[in-house]
């Protein structure tokens, strides 16, 4: 149980979103319709990068309920990101129990089951066993930072939408269709991503924006997977922000910690 709940967890980061099936296809939302739909441009593209939160490091702790097949589960969620490096995670149940950490890198992935004394070392490709190659170390730290993806717009068939107050943003690269919905400060509120033929589905809510040392963040993030089976919902909510300062990822394995193949 503990190991599916670990991989469900990193399917609700965005991780494994390719093992969850479902047959939705992305549209434009029906209200507020579009007042006009161009190609993007080079222009177009710039203006939400620069909007990006340009960092060296962020530091994250995050109350966070995850709802699997009508359970609830309370965890404390520590996020640590070295820019482009590498990610480091840290899950702690009831009691102040840690049960897992997590490291990833451009390169690489190590889970550490702490609660069954397993340890998984895998090279960042195996992830492509669960989801599109589209699905990069970028797109994940974009996800987590809620930032617009370059690695998504850039050499990708877009286009942009200007309603009243948003712009959507629709795109499709290596066979993964892609829609953000963006509000006025060129920040996204909603993304989806899913394979084309409906094999994948990842949708990420973002709200309660607010400035940390100049860099607007959003307290609160949703994520959604509906699939043939599975139904997970995962609400993270931050209590505490920072960026830029020196970030720790310790990660060792001792012997009684057993390789999982």
């Amino acid at each position: 149980m503990w190991n599916r709940g670990l991989i469900i967890l990193l399917c609700g980061l965005g991780l494994l979103a390719g093992g969850c099936k479902t047959k939705q296809r992305i549209k434009l939302p029906d209200q507020g319709a579009p007042t006009a739909v161009t190609a993007a441009n080079e222009a177009s593209i710039k203006s939400f990068e620069m909007s990006n939160l340009d960092f060296h490091t962020f530091s994250g702790r995050a109350k966070t309920k995850v709802e699997l097949d009508k359970q609830v589960h309370d965890l404390t969620l520590n996020v640590r990101i070295q820019r482009d490096k590498a990610i480091w995670m840290s899950v702690t149940a009831t009691l102040g129990i840690e049960v897992a950490r997590i490291l990833i890198t451009p390169d690489s992935v190590q889970i550490l089951n702490k609660l069954a004394g397993e340890y998984i070392a895998k090279p960042f490709s195996y992830i492509y066993h669960y989801t599109n190659r589209g699905v990069n170390f970028h797109t994940l730290q974009d996800l987590l930072i809620a930032n617009v993806s370059s690695s998504l717009l850039r050499n990708s068939s877009m286009q942009v939408a200007s309603a009243t107050d948003e712009f959507i943003v629709v795109g499709l690269k290596e066979q993964l269709s892609y829609q953000y919905r963006i509000n006025k400060a060129n920040r996204p509120f909603n993304f989806v991503l899913q394979e084309v033929g409906g094999s994948q589905n990842l949708e990420a809510f973002y709200s309660d924006y607010a400035m940390y040392g100049g860099y607007n963040f959003p307290n609160n993030t949703t994520l959604n997977i509906l699939g043939d089976q599975i139904s997970l919902k995962a609400s993270i909510s931050y209590n505490r922000v920072t960026f830029n300062d020196d970030v720790a990822m310790p990660f060792s394995v001792s012997g009684r910690y057993k390789v999982i193949n």
